[in-house]
C-alpha cells in the first residue's frame, strides 16, 4: 500500500490500534476541506500495530483530544515535505464534553446544556473523575 507523504501538514503518529477513527471523530477533521488519510493496522516495531493520521493541512490540533484518547500519540509537523517539529501529548488534567458521565443520577443527566467535566484523579491508571457527582469514567 502506498500513501503520498505530505508537503505543509500534520501526521499524528503512535495512535494504539483501532483509535484512529475515534481521534479523526473526536478532532471532527470529516469537516476540514483537505485530505485526510487514516492508516489503521500499520505495522509498528513498538507498537505491534498502530494507525496514523495524515492532515495535509496545517490546522490547530487540540492536543488535550488527543492526549485524552491516546497518551503515547506524537504529533509531527510537516513544512516543505520536511519534518520540522515533533511533539507529544499528555493526558489533560480536564476534560471538557469529551466523554459523557454514565451516573443516572448525576446533574448532567438532568440538565442537558451543562458541561460534562472530569478531572484527572490517577494519572497511572488514566482515571477521570466527574466534576458534579464524583463517580469515575469508565
Amino acid at each position: 500500500m502506498n500513501i503520498d507523504s505530505i508537503k505543509n501538514g500534520i501526521v499524528i503518529d503512535h495512535i494504539g490500534a483501532k483509535k484512529g477513527m475515534e481521534i479523526y471523530e473526536a478532532l471532527h477533521l470529516k469537516d476540514l476541506d483537505c485530505a485526510v488519510a487514516i492508516i489503521t493496522n500499520a505495522k509498528s516495531e513498538k507498537m505491534g500495530k498502530k494507525d496514523i493520521i495524515k492532515i495535509d493541512q496545517d490546522i490547530n490540533i487540540d492536543m488535550e483530544v488527543i492526549g485524552f484518547i491516546e497518551p503515547n500519540a506524537t504529533i509531527n509537523i510537516v513544512k516543505d515535505g520536511k519534518l520540522i517539529e515533533k511533539r507529544g501529548v499528555q493526558l489533560p488534567e480536564k476534560i471538557v464534553n469529551l466523554a459523557k458521565c454514565q451516573n443516572p443520577r448525576c446533574i448532567t443527566s438532568i440538565e442537558k446544556d451543562l458541561d460534562q467535566i472530569f478531572t484527572l484523579t490517577d494519572k497511572e491508571n488514566q482515571v477521570y473523575r466527574c466534576k458534579y457527582c464524583e463517580m469515575n469514567l469508565k
